[in-house]
């Protein structure tokens, strides 16, 4: 089937939050499927990228412009339904979605924390809709909704994977541990789907033993290579190694179903994590703040706190800061500068703390972190401003040895003279130059944090056991 030989076009946008996704149960209203659920949809009116904007609009009441971001569009999904008699090309997009509601301006979010109004509506449905869910998209596969056709394999088109956990130089640590998470419970998710449909006319018995074996192993080298997707991000590690730990029944099973479960609540214990170390940040981002890179967490911070103006050096060669410094403005006024000159700003600007985030904090208390924290650090630590460093307990690594990534030449050399390039990715920030780091459970000094790592080296033995399996 081609998109041209006159099947039905439309467009699936599949909005996530927390780990979730949000689902829609379709009215009486809508001509095909009323009573399944399905992502954000419609007839590609237009051009599918444009279509589908209108579409979360109209259908959820979000702002395309302020609520959503697009993460990826994946191929369409071509298939025939005989019961309709109709050909169907499905589009299928993904957008992380800031909140469940309309984004709120700083004022509104202070007056909402203090009570003093009742909670907007988070999705504002359209008479095409009767009930919306914000669901692990698991629940899509393993059929705890009735959906329209085909939307697990829209689904499976633009989820995350190791792949693009790789590419990923935009994002923070902590937002791309959540993606490995994503990762493993999605792939459990389908390994109990694939279980279930294969055992539907056979009784249990002596067979079920070996295939939650085979589960257990591939759920194992799944998380093998999300290690190795990124290994200077110690969260990936640690927050794979609980949720494999962690998933494992009472009597000792250990499969795809326990891995399901576990990775679910693992997702929900990571937002919970990561947002409540950005409200005790939010104690120290006050006054004028520097900061570099994008970190979630640390945006979060930001907005938790009360800065009446925050420096963001630009990060490059991607230039990640730029788009905390547009994610800030018009909450507080913003200045965007070179990285070059983040050690004149912090000597001439009476900045009041350096707020930064660590992909990984080392047992010595070490913070590793996009390039040009060790430069601000020690910079800071020249004028005396004090350095918090932003990080959710699973950050700390149980590893001495810091395996630092770098870049691809071409972003910072094109020519063609014969010449060696440093693009490092990340850099090293000494214990003594970091005056604590932040976390949901206080601020950690360097004694602190080797409680800590000693504590997440005790969740390494699930793949002990897996190797004596």
């Amino acid at each position: 089937m081609s998109e041209t030989d006159g099947a039905n076009h439309v467009v699936t946008a599949f909005l996530r939050n927390r780990g979730e996704v949000l689902l829609l149960k379709r009215s009486d209203a809508v001509g095909t499927y009323p009573g399944r659920w399905g992502g954000v949809s419609g007839y590609a009116e237009d051009e599918p990228d444009e279509q589908v904007l209108v579409e979360i609009r109209e259908e959820t009441g979000l702002d395309p412009e302020t609520d959503v971001t697009l993460v990826r569009s994946g191929r369409p999904v071509e298939f025939a339904d005989p019961e309709l008699d109709r050909e169907w090309v499905v589009h299928p997009s993904l957008f992380d979605c800031e909140s469940r509601a309309k984004r709120e301006s700083r004022d509104e979010r202070a007056a909402s924390n203090r009570g003093e109004r009742a909670a907007r509506p988070e999705i504002e449905l359209s008479e095409e809709h009767v009930e919306c869910a914000w669901t692990p998209p698991t629940a899509i596969a393993t059929g705890e909704y009735e959906t329209v056709p085909k939307l697990w394999d829209a689904y499976e088109r633009v989820a995350p994977t190791v792949r693009s956990i790789a590419a990923d130089d935009e994002h923070g640590a902590a937002s791309l541990s959540i993606r490995a998470l994503e990762v493993l419970r999605d792939r459990a998710g389908l390994l109990v789907r694939e279980r279930e449909g294969e055992g539907e006319n056979e009784s249990e018995g002596e067979g079920d033993e070996p295939d939650r074996v085979a589960e257990w192993g591939e759920l194992a080298d799944l998380a093998g290579r999300l290690f190795e997707a990124r290994p200077a991000m110690a969260v990936v590690r640690n927050r794979v190694n609980r949720a494999m730990a962690d998933a494992e029944d009472g009597d000792g099973t250990r499969d795809a179903e326990t891995a399901l479960r576990s990775t679910i609540a693992a997702v929900e214990r990571a937002v919970e994590a990561d947002e409540a170390a950005a409200q005790r940040a939010g104690e120290f981002a006050s006054g004028r703040v520097l900061t570099l890179s994008r970190s979630g967490t640390v945006l979060e911070a930001l907005r938790a706190g009360e800065p009446n103006r925050v420096f963001v050096a630009e990060s490059r060669p991607a230039r990640e800061g730029v788009k905390v410094a547009e994610a800030l403005a018009g909450d507080v006024p913003v200045t965007l500068h070179t990285d070059a000159a983040t050690a004149h700003l912090l000597s001439a600007e009476k900045i009041d703390a350096v707020l930064v985030g660590a992909d990984a904090v080392l047992p010595d208390g070490r913070a590793v972190n996009k390039v040009g924290t060790r430069a601000a650090a020690i910079a800071a630590a020249r004028e005396d401003v004090p350095v918090y460093a932003v990080a959710a307990i699973d950050k700390v690594s149980t590893r001495e040895a810091v395996n630092l990534e770098s870049g691809d030449r071409s972003a910072v050399y094109e020519g063609e003279a014969p010449l060696d390039v440093a693009n490092p990715t990340f850099d090293v920030t000494p214990a003594d130059c970091v005056t604590g780091i932040v976390t949901e459970r206080g601020v950690l000094d360097a004694e602190g944090v080797a409680a800590v790592a000693a504590e997440l080296r005790e969740l390494e033995g699930w793949d002990d056991v897996r190797s004596n399996s």
